[in-house]
């Protein structure tokens, strides 16, 4: 198959819901870790075809949804200096910091933020506003921290100084080592991430396979790649028999992508990094290297993250870590929608709590 719309295909996927339904012999528990397969599986009514004994949980893999509070009231307290512009990805404009305040708010007030559709445009306003400071906003995982040191290195070596990034990018799979160390998290699979794994590789997951004797699954986000992703995972918890599965081999090798790795380890080092939710999680994130501290906007302004309360009944860092599903938080679909957000996972186009409101439990 070459196309999308094969993996979409009806007459397709009902012979996986078939062998997904004779594969499940007895009852587990999936994580799926990528925001992008939660709203997938709710976009095309998987979770209702579901067998009996087969319960998913979403997992902290929406970029958006686990920044935590104290990154966006610093991003926000930027954007309210003299002579400077934020340039972000259109999920964050709207997602809350302390006190239900966002970019949204702050542009309503009179800050300059640009919605740009990559990294590359900050550079484009760097050059046509010469006298402000460009802060791109980086947040992300290994999918999209390539081309953000692609960037910066370009800002280098064309010499524009206008230009610097705020780095919250985070990495797997450090949060889900810090979930499963939780005895209260009880799963006995992992849908794994495709995108992080295009960058990473599938045995990046190997580790998690040895230490909590999980069975974990590379899997694509169309319905039929899906599901053929839970029937392996079905089929490896039925035997006993934990292991990493690579189902999206068109996109995701089993080694790490040399080249992106190669960039990115030039530009980035690990470093310590908060999570909404989950709290401070030692080298999950990337910051800057001194080499190129000119274009790490903490440095450059002397940033200071300062200690932020999550929004009063607000579960999503509960939601975050498998912990909860959406409508057990009191204000889901009350006082936090779409159009009145109280927290992130109600922003993110891959935020679990958008998905249940959108498409439904």
């Amino acid at each position: 198959m070459k196309y999308l719309d094969e993996f979409r295909d009806k007459t397709l996927a009902e012979p996986l819901l078939a062998e997904l339904q004779r594969a499940v012999t007895k009852p587990f528990r999936v994580m799926e870790v990528c925001g992008t397969h939660t709203m997938s599986i709710f976009r095309s009514g998987m979770r209702s075809l579901l067998p009996e004994g087969l319960d998913l949980v979403s997992g902290p893999g929406c970029p958006v949804c686990v920044t935590s509070a104290s990154h966006i009231d610093a991003i926000i307290a930027m954007a309210q200096m003299e002579n400077t512009r934020i340039a972000l990805f259109g999920d964050l404009f709207r997602v809350p910091g302390s006190e239900n305040r966002s970019l949204a708010n702050a542009s309503s007030q009179g800050a300059h933020v640009d919605i740009v559709y990559s990294a590359m445009d900050s550079l484009e306003l760097a050059r046509k506003y010469p006298d402000d400071l460009i802060i791109f906003l980086g947040v992300g995982f290994e999918t999209t921290t390539p081309g953000i040191a692609a960037t910066i290195m370009a800002a280098h070596n064309q010499q524009i100084d206008n230009f610097a990034v705020f780095s919250t990018h985070k990495v797997m799979p450090p949060p889900l080592i810090a979930l499963l160390d939780d005895p209260e998290l009880q799963i006995d699979g992992l849908l794994c991430p495709g995108h992080v794994s295009a960058i990473i590789g599938a045995s990046a997951f190997q580790p998690l396979v040895d230490k909590y004797n999980l069975s974990c699954v590379v899997g694509g986000f169309e319905p039929s790649d899906i599901l053929q992703a839970l029937i392996l995972l079905a089929r490896q918890i039925a035997k006993g028999e934990p292991k990493i599965e690579n189902a999206y081999t068109r996109v995701v090798s089993w080694e790490s992508n040399a080249r992106a790795t190669k960039m990115v380890e030039e530009i980035f080092e690990p470093a310590d990094m908060e999570w909404r939710g989950l709290g401070m999680i030692p080298a999950s994130g990337l910051t800057i290297r001194d080499k190129y501290a000119h274009f790490d906007v903490t440095k450059r302004l002397d940033i200071k993250l300062k200690p932020a309360k999550e929004p009063k009944g607000c579960r999503c860092g509960e939601i975050l870590k498998g912990k909860e599903q959406p409508t057990a938080c009191p204000l889901f679909g009350k006082r936090c929608t779409p159009a009145n957000p109280i927290g992130p996972c109600m922003v993110s186009s891959e935020g679990t709590c958008a998905a249940f409101y959108k498409y439904g439990e």
